[in-house]
């Protein structure tokens, strides 16, 4: 439905996600990868959703003197939101186990922000997702994080992969949120664009 409509648009996203990738991959629309380095440092001020918008346009920021009429530009960021602070990507295997462990029988939110930037516009969408957690034993995280060297997600894990399945005993909103790109939200946005 979408490939129609964008034949003639360049669309870059600028994410080396694979999860993000094969998610737009799924709505049958034509994008190219291209990423550029971004210090991804906000004010403590921001709060939720606010910290991924500001991520996401910042990202989309990098580009901004590069954009030509027919390109569309999609960045996106995500956060895990718990205790009223962020968890974002472990820095080392301890501490994916620590913020396991602390998500452990537990609920905590994910928010993801999707900017979408042309050469005349800018427009941010952004979705929460709460994500709740069965309580996990040390061995069951040690195995998490030694087989699946969760480094690259916020919050130290995929709901894609064996903590997803083993441990999400109920989760409130969009599954592909969690994942890294609310689908459904891209998808209308793209619809109406």
């Amino acid at each position: 439905m979408l490939a129609a409509k964008f034949k003639n648009t360049d669309i870059i996203l600028a994410s080396q996600s694979p999860r993000r990738q094969e998610l737009l991959k799924g709505l049958d629309i034509d994008f190219r990868i291209e990423t550029r380095p971004v210090n991804e440092v906000y004010s403590d001020t921001l709060k939720e959703h606010e910290i991924t918008d500001y991520l996401s346009s910042l990202k989309a920021k990098a580009f901004e003197n590069d954009l030509k009429d027919h390109q569309l530009l999609i960045t996106s960021d995500t956060i895990v939101w718990f205790q009223d602070a962020p968890l974002e990507k472990p820095t080392s295997a301890q501490h994916a186990k620590e913020m396991i462990a602390s998500l452990s029988g537990k609920m905590h939110k994910v928010f993801t922000s999707v900017c979408f930037t042309t050469t005349t516009s800018q427009d941010i969408i952004n979705d929460c997702t709460s994500v709740h957690f069965a309580t996990l034993t040390e061995e069951e995280i040690d195995y998490y994080v030694t087989t699946y060297k969760p480094f690259d997600k916020a919050g130290a894990y995929g709901i894609q992969d064996w903590l997803g399945y083993a441990a999400v005993t109920r989760l409130e909103g969009c599954y592909y949120n969690v994942m890294g790109l609310p689908l459904p939200k891209v998808y209308e946005f793209l619809k109406g664009f």
